[in-house]
């Protein structure tokens, strides 16, 4: 069963006459019913999941056609195709959708030659019993759900590669092998001595290589559905998945309490769970950006330097976002539309 419609909207003034409260003293913002978040100033996506609420949608329609703009747009390289080639050139593509009704979830990992990642992730929860497909398996069931192969490829993403490579490969994901990673291309080996160095992120991702649209929608009745769309880190290994396809990860929706998604460095922060743990404080009465905060600070303790964000919201239509604060990403931006904004609005939070 999908998430629920996106409402009456005929009706939508009555309906927030009860649903329209104000947050919690101290807050920022005030909340409202329908509502959708995204990560950065992705202004098309918020706009188009925004006009399929308005036209009667469901969340989960809302977040197909919403993270499905962006890989469109290919927004910031760092979604849809033509963007972070990984070690041998190609751009592979992850999503993920959740219905926080039913707590289905349909994913796809590492897809190849396929553009709309997001929708045959959504295929996956209609026409299997499965979460997440990968790899070439996964580019074979979506042509089977007559999605079309598509050389993901683009002269911008073959630049990118071609710079790496005469860049002696750097930066790249090695540790621990031979030759010297820092310095050369390879091919590798490992080292038989096993070395354990602080992990040196921030200079690999940065607020130029977003990584992520992560996506909550919130409707009227409030159902929640979230989603998330990307082509990963750039230069990773091939086969490299990181948080975005994963549930609780990625992305978290349960109707019951909010939903949340994350951005940033998907290796350190899958380690933590971030949207599940997020929508868990929320939960417990907890407001959306102190939610959002509790969350970044754990992963603080472990590391420190880490380059991240998330976006959270509660079933009033609350919500709030917070992020790491290091060195060239002080300010996390992130787009709202709810019925008490004009039209989806640009915010942003000082990093924490």
């Amino acid at each position: 069963m999908a998430a629920g419609r996106g409402g009456d909207w005929q009706g939508l003034t009555v309906a927030l006459l009860f649903l329209c409260v104000l947050r919690p003293a101290g807050a920022a913002s005030a909340a409202a019913l329908p509502v959708v978040i995204n990560t950065w100033a992705f202004r098309t996506a918020a706009e188009t999941a925004w006009r399929v609420l308005e036209s009667g949608g469901s969340e989960l329609d809302a977040i197909e056609r919403g993270c499905g703009q962006c890989e469109i747009d290919q927004c910031d390289g760092s979604v849809g195709y033509g963007g972070s080639p990984d070690e041998s050139g190609e751009t592979t593509l992850d999503a993920m959708i959740m219905d926080g009704n039913t707590m289905e979830v349909g994913a796809v990992a590492d897809l190849r030659r396929v553009k709309n990642a997001i929708g045959v992730a959504r295929r996956v929860i209609e026409y299997t019993k499965h979460t997440l497909l990968v790899g070439e398996s996964a580019s074979l069931f979506a042509v089977k759900m007559g999605f079309p192969y598509e050389d993901l490829t683009t002269q911008k993403s073959l630049s990118l590669y071609s710079e790496w490579l005469n860049q002696s490969c750097q930066p790249n994901y090695w540790k621990n092998v031979e030759p010297d990673s820092s310095k050369s291309c390879g091919p590798y080996k490992r080292r038989e001595e096993v070395t354990h160095k602080e992990e040196q992120t921030s200079s690999q991702r940065s607020v130029h290589n977003h990584d992520t649209i992560g996506m909550v929608v919130i409707g009227v009745s409030g159902a929640v559905a979230s989603g998330t769309s990307t082509n990963g880190a750039i230069h990773k290994l091939p086969g490299r998945v990181g948080d975005s396809p994963i549930a609780g990860a990625g992305s978290y929706a349960d109707s019951t309490a909010g939903g949340a998604a994350a951005t940033g460095d998907g290796d350190i922060m899958m380690r933590f769970l971030p949207s599940y743990q997020a929508v868990e404080y929320m939960r417990m009465g907890t407001d959306p950006t102190v939610a959002c905060q509790k969350v970044i600070s754990r992963i603080q303790k472990y590391a420190p330097k880490f380059f991240g964000a998330i976006i959270c919201a509660n079933t009033t239509g609350s919500y709030g976002a917070a992020c790491n604060k290091i060195p060239g990403f002080t300010q996390f931006h992130f787009m709202v539309s709810n019925p008490l904004l004009s039209r989806p609005t640009e915010q942003v939070v000082d990093c924490i």
